[in-house]
């Protein structure tokens, strides 16, 4: 991706929208409160409460998702303006597994919970840019009406993002764009690709079932032990062979359970794993190819079989013309230097659902101090981000918002 080479300094404002000091103290304090408090998907009630009522005292008119958590915001009024909204979208919940960060003052409160993938540094950037937005509308100075979606669930499978779609978030909206935190870009930085940034993840369950019988006895019996093995091995080699190598499809198991006894064939046995997929096209192809080669393999071991498989989320495909809107907004804000080419994670990530409807784009968000070898990564019980992060999302989205809403 190429990049101006003489990209404005840090420091010469061309746009408007910068976060002003005391409301930058408000919102790391904002975002403290939410790491001290996460809740789960679909159980956001205190975040959504905490981000309804910081809007209505900007003067703001939030509503609550009809799931009862995570909310929508219009800022700025659309009038007799036929163009369709920028949403900004944050995702709110957190995840089951304990803090184990220790010297800092607002490590989680409850057992067992944390913001451990940076959701409360995306929902404080939202509302950060909602506020500096309302702001500006205000002055006169918003060109365009801007919605804010708070979207609860990201990390339960298939995403809080279809029926946060389903209530109508995405209602007179034309494009879209979010950020997620990446714990290897430095603070002061974001990462953009065009095209797939994320992969599709799905869930995959296995049930087999059989008679039984005695391990001196195998050829009178179905050997669920064995057929769960070269379930295990033989089908991720099956699909290898079946899909173009650079769709990057790959099962991956994490769980399998057979058998309570040394001499004792089981009738039952379990496998669980994921899906997960580089490529849109063969992902939408994934469950039928799965479902064969596992019938196939079972099939030579007379195992009966049940698959669950459960739909997860598509890759998120970032649209050109967005990707080259959030670059214009980083580098009116901090110049091009401030911006990386980045790479297709493996990870899923529910934004994908609304580039169904919209097109839209996601920014990777620099959240490691610059010189910290510590190395944290997402989904850890000890991952934290430099609040510094808060400033720059912020300043990316009202930018964007402006630069869009310049556009005819």
């Amino acid at each position: 991706m190429s990049r101006d080479s003489d990209a404005r300094p840090p420091g010469d404002e061309a746009l408007p929208g910068t976060l002003p000091e005391a409301l930058r103290a408000e919102l790391i304090a904002f975002r403290r409160d939410l790491h001290m408090h996460p809740e789960l998907g679909n159980q956001e009630f205190r975040t959504t409460a905490a981000i309804k009522a910081r809007l209505e005292n900007a003067g703001l008119e939030p509503r609550v998702l009809d799931t009862g958590t995570g909310l929508i915001c219009d800022v700025g009024s659309r009038g007799s303006d036929p163009r369709p909204m920028l949403a900004l979208r944050a995702d709110i919940d957190a995840l089951p597994i304990p803090d184990t960060k220790a010297g800092v003052p607002y490590r989680s409160t409850v057992p067992d919970r944390a913001h451990a993938c940076g959701h409360d540094i995306h929902t404080t950037a939202v509302l950060g840019a909602g506020l500096v937005l309302a702001e500006l509308d205000r002055q006169g100075l918003l060109p365009r009406a801007v919605r804010l979606i708070f979207q609860p669930a990201e990390e339960v499978l298939p995403g809080g993002a279809p029926d946060t779609i389903a209530s109508g978030a995405l209602e007179g909206v034309g494009r879209i764009i979010g950020v997620h935190c990446d714990p290897k870009v430095d603070v002061g930085r974001i990462g953009l690709r065009v095209g797939a940034i994320t992969s599709a993840c799905d869930r995959l369950e296995v049930s087999l079932d059989g008679p039984g019988g005695h391990t001196a006895r195998p050829h009178l019996t179905t050997d669920l032990v064995t057929a769960a093995a070269k379930i295990a091995t033989e089908v991720p080699a099956l699909l290898a062979r079946r899909v173009d190598a650079r769709a990057g499809l790959a099962v991956t198991w994490g769980r399998l359970e057979a058998g309570h006894a040394c001499n004792v064939i089981p009738q039952h046995a379990e496998l669980s794993g994921t899906v997960r997929c580089l490529d849109l096209a063969a992902w939408r192809e994934a469950p039928d190819l799965v479902h064969a080669a596992i019938d196939e393999v079972a099939g030579m071991h007379r195992a009966k079989t049940v698959i669950n498989y459960v739909r997860g989320v598509p890759p998120v495909v970032n649209d050109a013309a967005v990707i080259d809107l959030l670059a214009g907004a980083m580098t009116a804000r901090r110049g091009s230097y401030a911006i990386e080419d980045t790479e297709q994670s493996l990870g899923g990530e529910d934004f994908s659902w609304y580039l169904e409807h919209v097109p839209g784009a996601m920014a990777r968000l620099g959240v490691r101090t610059p010189g910290d070898t510590a190395r944290l990564d997402l989904h850890r019980g000890d991952f934290d981000a430099d609040e510094e992060a808060i400033t720059v999302a912020v300043e990316l989205f009202t930018a964007s918002a402006l630069l869009d809403g310049n556009h005819p």
